[in-house]
């Protein structure tokens, strides 16, 4: 009998991944019925997208799982009704996305490439660029992406310090936990990359004293939520000189108003969440993965903790 699985997201997301969950459930040799409407009683496992229009799960009484599409679970964590497994998205995809934008502005800062881009006039003025090992940059948040974007910037040379809220190891990285952690890292980082998850422990986690801790002039990256930031201590800061510049893709927000400060502000970059985007044919992929781990009687991947709320 074939398995029953529903497609419960936006229609412009079942244009973009009804055919590469239908080619990856084919090479894996799963037979179902991928469809968008399926009896609630009848649906094994549920493809989600957390602003989908299904937000009551009490009438789905035989799922197996719910696979998220998205990385971000902290829409659907607390829903009441959600009793069965949670799986959020770690896709390779999104994964190499996020290192390759993450690198990128981190050079930028670190070479001071700006000088060069924005130059006016005819001055000519030589300097040489610190190199890598020179530089300290901290990561906020060690999960799967964290962890791949410090072991990237290690590989080439910098001096790469990770922080999570519990202990965690990573060869070539310096790992800080818990709050005396996050003040020890902190103090430390040139440029800051904040990838941790949108949760109550998380929210305004830079805020003015953790901005007052950084070294003066240092640089804020963030790809991460929007709410991690206290954006008025973060304006402050840039104003008075102690945070140089913030490039910032994400926000409390979305789209960033047109009023927002941060638009006209000479020392912040705005990219419109950007930083990493879900690959369709390697998110199905994992999407398949789980069910047929599911179906085998393997542990899912990636099951969120509903407690901490990632």
């Amino acid at each position: 009998m074939p398995l029953n699985i529903l497609f419960a997201a936006r229609a412009e997301r079942w244009a973009t991944y009804e055919q590469p969950l239908r080619d990856a459930l084919r090479d894996t040799g799963i037979t179902a019925n991928l469809s968008t409407d399926i009896a609630p009683s009848e649906v094994d496992y549920i493809v989600y997208a957390p602003n989908s229009d299904l937000q009551d799960f009490t009438p789905y009484t035989r799922t197996k799982a719910v696979l998220n599409l998205w990385a971000g679970v902290e829409k659907i964590t607390g829903n009441p009704t959600l009793k069965v497994p949670l799986a959020r998205m770690v896709d390779p995809g999104l994964t190499k996305g996020m290192v390759e934008w993450v690198t990128g502005h981190v050079m930028r800062y670190h070479l001071g490439l700006d000088i060069d881009i924005l130059h006016t006039g005819t001055d000519w003025t030589p300097r040489t660029p610190p190199l890598a090992q020179e530089r300290k940059v901290g990561i906020l948040g060690m999960g799967a992406l964290g962890t791949e974007a410090a072991k990237t910037l290690a590989s080439l040379g910098f001096d790469v310090a990770g922080w999570s809220r519990s202990a965690k190891t990573a060869p070539g990285i310096k790992c800080f936990d818990g709050k005396q952690g996050l003040q020890d890292i902190l103090t430390r980082s040139e440029i800051l990359v904040l990838l941790l998850p949108d949760t109550p422990a998380t929210e305004n986690t830079i805020d003015k004293a953790a901005l007052a801790t950084m070294p003066k002039g240092a640089f804020i990256i963030n790809p991460g939520r929007g709410p991690l930031i206290d954006d008025d201590a973060l304006i402050n800061a840039l104003d008075s000189g102690q945070i140089a510049h913030a490039t910032l893709d994400v926000f409390r927000t979305e789209p960033l108003p047109a009023q927002h400060p941060y638009w006209a502000h000479p020392n912040v970059t705005v990219t419109p969440h950007i930083a990493a985007e879900t690959r369709a044919v390697t998110a199905s992929q994992m999407v398949v993965e789980n069910i047929q781990r599911g179906e085998t009687g393997q542990p899912f991947l990636h099951l969120v903790d509903r407690a901490l709320g990632y």
